[in-house]
């Protein structure tokens, strides 16, 4: 089922590696201009912008965009034993792994009179986004909510798409993870006018203010990444998510059974998601293989899963040795990766571009999509060379308090007005010998 590469012998380049591994695409350019109407609309005019592309695009018109608190209060009583049971634990476990995120101030005394504090100071108020496309996602707004309220983001807002089925709200456990959460302010609007929203504010249509935000966050389709790049700067953003991704490094000690599965899973998600293998071992691969042929058969959704397994984006990859391995995992960067091999601890130390690695047999992704305490908001389409996934990190700013005496400012006075003089901006140096002057 999975398109074969096979490098045994070779391992090429890093950038050849980026040109010949498999890689979702998505091109957010070619989608901007459809987008400019609906961001330029809202912006002008706001609510009724949103209430109108929300009509055309869920096939719903809410009666206003803020969900009322009694029904997020409804929703959580509503909601299934099990499934609140399981949102405690992923809320408690990420919530204990994000508290040692939190940053302290440090003052640095760089001269006698001299010193330089960094001081870390949360976002003030940010818009956290949840899609709603082929699938409910609490656990998103589990892993936007708690690393921005560990950060002492003061205040909060979360979009949701309105759904037709329930009456123009976001779905039900959406809105049960925000009460739990303790989050009492959500948007039932999804798309780019979501993020529009979130960044212009506006009036709802009972007259109460919808409070622009200074960040936005989440994942989403191509329309809400195209939103966020458009208005990068009015309002700051996590990432630009791609499709979903899962990588796995594996020789003849994995259990094909497990594999393919951990590959299925986020075949799972979307037609264009990636699930990619690459292993040392050709029985294996084989292996992987027939599993894959026996299991997509009989889960759910067996249409998406196979168009994503057979999609250019999804492959496996033979190398010669875990080292050429680590290579090729290094230069793919991918946004989930398990390491199933000997040694799975210790190879998985040696990685260096991932968002998220899983060790051993027993973490698969999916642990880590809903209860390991980790966040599975991760950078995509190789931004692992760069980038990190959501953290308390994401939401805090660090400012630089600088303050001098007059006699430390003195000391070095002459090396600022050297350089000054070097850079042609004398009136640099002047504000500082002004102060000497009387």
């Amino acid at each position: 089922m999975l398109s074969r590469t096979d490098l045994r012998g070779r391992v090429p380049s890093a950038a050849e590696l980026r040109a010949t591994l498999p890689r979702a695409e998505m091109d957010v350019d070619a989608v901007l201009h459809l987008l400019r109407p609906v961001v330029e609309a809202v912006r002008d005019r706001g609510v009724d912008a949103v209430l109108e592309f929300t009509e055309r695009f869920d096939r719903v018109r809410p009666d206003r965009v803020r969900v009322p608190a009694e029904e997020l209060d409804k929703a959580l009583r509503e909601l299934d034993q099990p499934v609140r049971l399981a949102l405690e634990e992923s809320i408690s476990r990420a919530r204990r792994v994000h508290a040692d995120q939190r940053r302290t101030d440090v003052t640095t005394q760089v001269v006698d009179g001299g010193t330089v504090t960094e001081r870390w100071v949360p976002v003030a108020r940010v818009g956290l986004y949840a899609p709603g496309g082929l699938a409910v996602y609490p656990s998103s707004v589990v892993m936007n909510v708690v690393p921005a309220q560990a950060a002492g983001v003061e205040s909060l807002v979360v979009c949701s798409p309105a759904q037709a089925e329930f009456g123009g709200r976001p779905h039900p456990t959406i809105l049960a993870a925000c009460a739990l959460l303790g989050v009492d302010e959500v948007w039932a609007v999804g798309g780019a006018q979501a993020v529009a929203l979130l960044a212009y504010g506006g009036t709802d249509t009972d007259g109460a203010e919808l409070t622009p935000v200074d960040m936005v966050t989440g994942p989403g389709n191509i329309y809400v990444t195209g939103a966020k790049r458009m208005l990068r700067g009015l309002v700051g953003i996590d990432s630009e998510a791609g499709p979903t991704e899962i990588a796995i490094l594996a020789d003849h000690t994995a259990d094909p059974v497990h594999v393919a599965a951990d590959l299925i899973s986020q075949a799972e998600h979307d037609t264009l998601a990636a699930s990619v293998l690459v292993t040392t071992s050709e029985e294996l691969a084989d292996a992987v293989d027939a599993e894959l042929g026996r299991q997509v058969a009989a889960t759910k959704h067996t249409e998406r899963i196979g168009t994503a397994l057979r999609g250019k984006q999804s492959g496996c990859v033979l190398v010669s040795d875990v080292d050429d391995g680590l290579k090729v995992v290094d230069a793919y960067a991918a946004e989930h990766l398990e390491i199933q091999t000997e040694n799975a601890r210790e190879v998985a130390a040696r990685v260096r571009n991932a968002g998220a690695i899983f060790v051993g047999p027993y973490a698969p992704v999916s642990l880590g999509d809903y209860c390991a305490g980790s966040n599975h908001v991760l950078p995509t389409g190789g931004c692992a060379r760069h980038s990190s996934g959501l953290s308390v990190q994401t939401f805090l700013r660090g400012i630089h308090v600088v303050d001098y005496s007059a006699e430390a400012l003195r000391e070095v006075a002459d090396q600022v007005v050297a350089l000054a003089h070097a850079e042609d901006l004398p009136a640099h140096g002047q504000a500082v010998t002004a102060r000497f002057r009387r």
